[in-house]
């Protein structure tokens, strides 16, 4: 029913735009495409032509002529002109001069009765909920996937089977401050920082000679206002000047395929949110106090000192200690394997965790008869290197978690195996292809190599997705980034207009929409905005997010809502070059997002 009601909202935003645009254009003798992309192509709409003289566009008697005192006066003059065309054409011929006695209106004037009138149509078409469409439990397909196609799901562990509480983000935090003073000797006022909740996103990118963290989005530009040094913002000039006159960084200083390069690190692991976190506040620390440090110094021990927090097993003894407290949906990880089990499927596990952790905590989520349901299981299987150039062989687990002198020949339903390598892997299961579907939440460590050498199909685990999409569902999301789109329309398309007075009215139009872009931002968080858009283009997280996955959602238990034959289509989107329906874009795409009601009944 909304979808039905949002069709007809975007009928009638269309309608009566292109009215508004035909009344206002017409008779004032402006460039033709200050009528839309549909006057520069010489274009119908609704029987009304848009000029290629650049003159008048089309007939007058549909005008909304009566909601503002611009577009009457418009009208008046459109008139007045119409019956003088043969004649205005002949003395054009001749040489002679033609002037108008028609009231003359003024740039400001129809600048602001353009911007009056579209926020009008906006605040009357698009009303609050309006857009309140999207599913948080909704898979999204960046490449077409046929289900039925798919026999073999493989899973990573962490964030992908198990998904873990935030407060496993405050223990990593806290240990790894410790570490860093009690065992790195840094000063012990940098305990005094108590950890900071949702200060940092995934996918940003730190850059370790300067000691900033930053977003920056697909083609390589940072996003003025998310520069930080420590825990305060950069000047955008500063910024500028750090980075030589530009905020593009360089393809050889932005980070290496993995995510790791000479200048600059992306954090692309959702455990790297208390990494980040840390190296905000010793940096803070050291700046706040005046204290001459060696950023790539600090940034290594950082890294080491969360690093111990993982190689000296606190984390997986926290979360074994207290299995509740930290893990979040296992009945859910359950119903998914017992659903894909029961329909013939095989299933496997790869993942960097120790047999003791993921047992503990599958038996805790799945019961004590897990890995029945698994036909080979693989720990410690030191990704992403498991996946690519690795040669290390497996080695065989018993009850106790002791290794096995004995040489691998098959992976048997039941054991427990170590290390190992791809190569190996596909040798003994036989298993190639698009048959064959991984999921993990690391892009790089987990589907980037399956998908580029292998070809298998490959589902990202976005737990940020839900509340995101808790964002995007509120009244002021819709309406701030709605009012957005289309005051950036009447920008590009009004800016031909360069009189000093025309200038003051489109500056105040960018003042308003630079406060806009901070509100939406400021919506997901204060600091970064949403981990998928910068301004307007896409992150470099969401560019790897599409190249490296078919599907991504926020959690496994999202393949709950479609059955095992459901076919993914991916989103025709337009490309710039293809003209697309202006509502289309001002609708934000809600109008294409499924709305998973009527599948409730497969979960």
């Amino acid at each position: 029913m909304a979808c039905k009601k949002l069709g007809s909202l975007s009928n009638a935003m269309w309608q009566r735009s292109s009215s508004c645009t035909v009344s206002l254009c017409a008779g004032l003798n402006i460039p033709a495409f200050a009528c839309g992309s549909f006057a520069s192509a010489g274009s119908t709409m609704n029987g009304q032509n848009c000029c290629k003289d650049k003159h008048n566009c089309g007939p007058t008697k549909n005008l909304p002529v009566n909601h503002n005192p611009v577009a009457a006066a418009v009208t008046s003059h459109r008139h007045q002109i119409v019956g003088k065309n043969r004649g205005e054409e002949s003395l054009a011929k001749s040489g002679r001069a033609f002037s108008s006695t028609a009231p003359q209106i003024n740039n400001k004037t129809y600048l602001w009765a353009r911007y009056n009138e579209m926020k009008r149509l906006v605040h009357d078409l698009i009303p609050p909920g309006v857009c309140n469409l999207l599913n948080p439990s909704t898979i999204y397909a960046n490449n077409e996937v046929n289900l039925e196609e798919v026999d073999i799901y493989g899973f990573d562990y962490d964030y992908t089977l198990a998904l873990y509480s935030s407060a496993l983000d405050e223990m990593i935090y806290n240990k790894a401050r410790e570490f860093l003073v009690q065992h790195y000797k840094y000063p012990e006022g940098i305990g005094k920082y108590d950890y900071i909740p949702n200060f940092a996103t995934r996918g940003l990118h730190y850059d370790i000679q300067k000691g900033l963290l930053m977003k920056i989005d697909a083609f390589h530009y940072i996003q003025l206002g998310t520069v930080y040094r420590g825990l305060k913002p950069v000047p955008d000039d500063e910024v500028m000047k750090l980075y030589g006159g530009s905020n593009h960084v360089p393809l050889h200083q932005v980070s290496g395929f993995y995510g790791k390069g000479p200048k600059m690190k992306q954090f692309m692991d959702v455990f790297s949110i208390p990494e980040m976190t840390l190296l905000a506040a010793a940096n803070d620390y050291f700046i706040s106090n005046d204290i001459e440090y060696d950023p790539v110094h600090l940034y290594k021990d950082v890294s080491d000192a969360i690093g111990m927090v993982h190689i000296k097993g606190y984390m997986y003894k926290w979360i074994m200690q207290d299995l509740e407290k930290y893990i979040l949906r296992g009945d859910e990880t359950y119903a998914v394997l017992h659903r894909l089990a029961s329909h013939g499927k095989k299933l496997f596990l790869i993942t960097n965790s120790p047999f003791s952790f993921v047992d503990k905590g599958m038996k805790y989520m799945v019961g004590k008869e897990w890995r029945d349901f698994f036909d080979v299981v693989i720990v410690q299987a030191d990704k992403p290197h498991f996946f690519n150039d690795c040669v290390k062989p497996f080695r065989r687990l018993d009850s106790n978690g002791d290794l096995q002198w004995d040489r691998i020949k098959s992976l048997n339903k039941g054991q427990i195996y170590k290390q190992g390598n791809l190569v190996d892997f596909l040798k003994l299961t036989g298993w190639r292809g698009s048959k064959v579907f991984y999921f993990g939440d690391h892009l790089y460590s987990d589907l980037a190599d399956l998908m580029l050498r292998h070809g298998w199909r490959t589902g990202a685990i976005v737990p940020e997705l839900e509340v995101e999409t808790k964002v995007v569902n509120t009244d002021q999301y819709a309406q701030s980034l709605t009012w957005l789109q289309a005051l950036t329309g009447l920008l590009e398309r009004m800016q031909m207009h360069r009189d000093p007075e025309s200038k003051k009215v489109l500056q105040e139009w960018l003042k308003e929409r630079e406060e806009l872009r901070a509100v939406t931002k400021n919506l997901f968080n204060p600091h970064f905005g949403s981990i998928f858009r910068t301004c307007h283009n896409p992150t470099y997280f969401s560019r790897r997010l599409c190249r490296f996955s078919d599907l991504y959602m926020a959690s496994i238990s999202c393949l709950l809502n479609y059955d095992l034959s459901y076919t993914f289509y991916p989103r025709r989107t337009p490309l710039q070059h293809e003209a697309p329906l202006w509502m289309d874009q001002l609708c934000t795409g809600c109008m294409k997002t499924p709305f998973l009601e009527e599948m409730a009944h497969i979960r």
